[in-house]
């Protein structure tokens, strides 16, 4: 600490000397004619003749990353958001009034230079600077380069120094930014429309999580934030947007994990007419879609599992997945308290108001999830934890519903959409009870989408996929922090 405080004091003052002698310290702007990844592509193959053209100049710019001084020369390595590149400032050839300015620059400043290419003795490709300019003075010190930036808490809370320093970081968030792009191109050429639904809503709903809380003073309204887009998608498709999708920001009011953010990011889509077993199929071509232009290949490593999308994907009955893998009896799938005595004996933590659906998914969650690491659709949920999905024909306790897991976590969740607006209010009823009984998680009842319903949604499958974990999965991130840029932290 004492160290970094010398540093940021001696940074002061040669920003005060900059000052003194007229030179700004935050000009406006600066012409680059090319990136450092240009300069590599135009020049970077080209001999030592073939370089030295008379009178050819660029102007590159960038954070200075690294300094060798020898005195009357320096060689520094320039970093901007395409990549690193070595310059050489001499003094006999910027002049001696840039050279002073150059001496009084640091690692972590940002510097344009008008040069030329050439090859150093080692053969590096390098700028000789014809000319330099300060362009923001830096006056806090980056990592030391020889320790980094290790630290994990230190590197969420302070996103902006983790890119700086670890290049990994950032590549993993332009990894995710092709990901989506990439997603959002599969649905565009499946005819789908993109769309955007209120992030503060009267009425919470589309899942059963815990909502953030709000007041609106000019409305004089209680708001919530959104814990899912999905009972207004779905008024879309009532109004005849017959295929929509979303990529959103849902905020839920929960705990943190590895898995866990309060603030996530879902893709959410629905489509008439189709069921749940094409969107199967549709959310394998997704995958294969998104490994095949992005990724560049079918198998990856996750956190030291192989994992291969090669299709078909594992299809596998939720209660027969109970049984194989977490050897649950059939007494148990039907009988609360043999559920009760099963979870119990796991240490799975359960609440007075569960019912029976909710204890199996508890103890599906601790005993199966982890274990399901190649692409795994598990299908046919109760009905008393799918309030939201459309009753099976033959089984009408199950609901048509999917789950898909990869890599020991949930990935996805659809289902064929509940359109019995008598259903729909009864399944909300049973929802209330919950709540007064103590589930704050449960869901409102909500009348306007009843009485959309009551307008008439064709038969319709819908599904959310999270793109956060599903980032985790194609970038080998252990974390969900990892993913996202700035992750919600406990006040120091």
């Amino acid at each position: 600490m004492e160290k970094a405080s010398t540093l940021f004091e001696d940074r002061k003052n040669k920003a005060e000397t900059l000052k003194a002698t007229g030179i700004s310290l935050y000009p406006a702007g600066f012409k680059c004619d090319l990136t450092v990844a240009e300069a590599f592509e135009r020049f970077g193959s080209l001999d030592a003749d073939s370089m030295a053209k008379p009178g050819q100049a660029f102007s590159i710019a960038g954070r200075i990353m690294a300094v060798r001084d020898f005195g009357k020369a320096s060689f520094i390595q320039v970093k901007d958001r395409s990549g690193r590149i070595q310059a050489y400032i001499r003094k006999d050839r910027i002049g001696e009034d840039q050279f002073s300015i150059f001496k009084l620059m640091d690692i972590g400043d940002f510097i344009g230079i008008k040069g030329s290419f050439f090859r150093t003795k080692t053969g590096e490709f390098t700028v000789l600077a014809h000319e330099i300019r300060l362009l923001t003075k830096g006056l806090r010190p980056l990592p030391e380069k020889w320790h980094g930036l290790t630290d994990v808490e230190t590197r969420y809370r302070q996103r902006y120094l983790d890119l700086i320093v670890n290049e990994e970081v950032k590549e993993v968030f332009v990894f995710r930014s092709r990901i989506i792009q990439s997603i959002r191109d599969f649905f565009m050429r499946r005819d789908f429309l993109e769309v955007e639904t209120p992030m503060m809503q009267p009425i919470p709903g589309g899942a059963t999580a815990r909502p953030f809380k709000t007041f609106h003073n000019a409305l004089g309204m209680n708001l919530y934030l959104r814990i899912a887009p999905e009972l207004y998608l779905k008024r879309l498709v009532i109004g005849g947007l017959e295929r929509v999708f979303e990529i959103n920001r849902n905020f839920r009011n929960e705990g943190v994990s590895v898995q866990h953010n309060p603030e996530f990011t879902m893709l959410e889509f629905y489509m008439a007419y189709a069921t749940y077993e094409e969107l199967m199929e549709l959310t394998e071509e997704l995958f294969v879609h998104v490994l095949d232009e992005v990724v560049g290949k079918r198998v990856i490593q996750y956190q030291g599992q192989t994992i291969d999308f090669s299709r078909p994907w594992l299809r596998m009955p939720l209660f027969a997945a109970l049984k194989e893998i977490a050897g649950v009896s059939e007494e148990v799938l039907i009988d609360k308290k043999a559920a009760v005595a099963f979870a119990q004996s796991y240490d799975i933590v359960l609440s007075k108001q569960d019912n029976l659906g909710q204890i199996l998914a508890k103890i599906f969650d601790q005993l199966v999830e982890p274990k399901l690491v190649k692409p795994t659709f598990v299908c046919g949920y109760p009905v008393e934890i799918s309030p939201l999905s459309r009753r099976n024909d033959l089984e009408p306790d199950v609901a048509d519903r999917f789950e898909l897991f990869i890599g020991g976590k949930e990935i996805a969740n659809a289902f064929n959409e509940l359109n019995d607006p008598v259903d729909q209010r009864e399944r909300f009823l049973q929802q209330v009870s919950l709540r007064e009984a103590g589930d704050d998680e449960a869901q409102f009842m909500d009348e306007d989408y009843v009485a959309a319903l009551e307008y008439g949604l064709p038969p319709t499958a819908g599904e959310g996929i999270g793109i956060d974990r599903m980032v985790m999965l194609l970038t080998d991130s252990p974390s969900i922090r990892d993913v996202i840029f700035f992750p919600h932290m406990r006040t120091r």
